[in-house]
């Protein structure tokens, strides 16, 4: 399946960038990617996926996996 990647990966410190293309090349596995959950309220139809601190929303469409954002898990749900 797909990846597209919708932000940009700027922010995510060198030590932590290859845990997360690991976790960006797992989605391609979906919908058996292990630990990625489902989100609610205003995000809804989205999950999100766990890299240590940093997080990975991503949401699916047919037969694509668009990653929304990635960020610290402090700064993922703010606008």
């Amino acid at each position: 399946m797909p990846v597209r990647l919708e932000g940009d990966l700027g922010d995510v410190p060198n030590g932590m960038l290859n845990r997360v293309l690991n976790a960006l090349d797992r989605l391609d596995q979906w919908p058996h990617v292990s630990g990625a959950k489902p989100l609610r309220g205003e995000l809804a139809g989205h999950y999100r996926l766990r890299v240590g601190d940093w997080r990975i929303v991503f949401r699916v469409e047919g037969d694509d996996v668009i990653v929304v954002r990635v960020a610290h898990r402090r700064d993922i749900y703010e606008d």
